[in-house]
């Protein structure tokens, strides 16, 4: 027997802090059996022989070994026992949702016809795509338009999209070049890109979308706010031609790397400004190219101005005219 100043419970419960001997352990157990017991003073009882039950406190406060198959029974049977409520829980889900999806597919139609649900409200829609996401095991998909996102929406998809990468999903997300100007999209970006999550920027995105396992897609309802309406589709057909549509804009946008200085690279500078005045030219006010490029107003008016200085116009329908005739649209 051997006398220690360590404490423990004399009679373990539930699994114990680790399931591995370590090497002081093992020496320390192989003295104590053969009678020959460090002094306590000197060399304390390595904690993990006293998790493990592998020596045991006496009611007088010796501390003595016990055989492994003894030791291990307290804790190999409260294993045992969790891991059986596990298989138990993990079987009644299996059951409860393979029932909901039954119910599922009566109410939206069966897995051959059109899947398309509408969803009303923030809340639900953050709700079900954040459900959709962690449910990814392959592949993310994310279309961003808008510009930079508020710091609140990116404070609370991050985690998620950590998690996701963790379980070793491929993210790749577009952005418009805008973003290459916000601090807070650009930190997130980074984040992301730390942990093997890919990021490119376009002049202009076409709309919100969110692909998961191409399986599923969450993209605006286009007749209503784009916050307050989503269509969650399932068919596979429409999600493949988005998926694809997805894969077209990812070739044509350039990768986001370090950006330095808040000043996005001259060509991007340019892919910018054509946007802007091929909207002009279709008709869309500096308001509305603003919203849909995610930039101000006033940025929007000076490359307006550039332009007007460039060829010379004195008003907008001048400027229209001029930029058509010497096809400075075209690529």
């Amino acid at each position: 027997m051997c006398t220690g100043t360590e404490k423990t419970s004399p009679t373990p419960t539930g699994p114990p802090r680790e399931n591995e001997i370590c090497p002081d352990g093992l020496a320390y157990y192989a003295a104590a059996l053969r009678g020959h017991i460090p002094s306590p003073a000197t060399t304390p009882c390595p904690p993990c022989l006293l998790d493990l039950g592998l020596i045991r406190r006496l009611p007088d406060g010796t501390l003595t070994p016990l055989p492994p198959h003894l030791a291990a029974g307290t804790h190999m049977d409260g294993l045992e026992r969790a891991i059986a409520e596990k298989r138990h829980a993990l079987d009644t889900l299996r059951t409860s949702i393979s029932r909901a999806q039954e119910v599922y597919l009566d109410s939206t139609g069966r897995e051959d016809t059109l899947a398309i649900r509408t969803l009303h409200g923030p809340a639900t829609i953050a709700t079900t795509v954040s459900a959709a996401v962690r449910a990814c095991r392959t592949e993310l998909l994310t279309a961003q338009p808008g510009g930079g996102r508020p710091q609140a929406v990116l404070d609370a998809a991050l985690p998620v999209d950590l998690a996701a990468l963790n379980r070793g999903v491929h993210q790749r997300t577009v952005y418009e070049h805008t973003v290459r100007t916000h601090p807070p999209t650009l930190d997130y970006a980074a984040q992301i890109t730390r942990a093997g999550g890919e990021v490119r920027t376009l002049d202009e995105v076409f709309d919100r979308l969110i692909i998961c396992d191409r399986r599923i897609a969450f993209v605006p309802d286009p007749a209503a706010e784009r916050s307050e309406i989503a269509l969650v589709i399932e068919h596979p057909g429409v999600v493949r031609y988005l998926a694809g549509f997805f894969d077209h804009a990812w070739q044509r946008a350039t990768p986001l790397r370090d950006v330095s200085g808040g000043r996005l690279p001259a060509p991007l500078t340019d892919d910018i400004r054509r946007t802007i005045l091929r909207h002009m030219v279709n008709g869309h006010t500096d308001e509305a190219i603003a919203a849909r490029l995610g930039m101000s107003t006033r940025s929007v008016a000076n490359h307006m101005r550039w332009a007007a200085d460039l060829f010379g116009s004195r008003s907008r329908a001048q400027l229209a005219y001029l930029i058509a005739r010497n096809n400075f649209l075209d690529p």
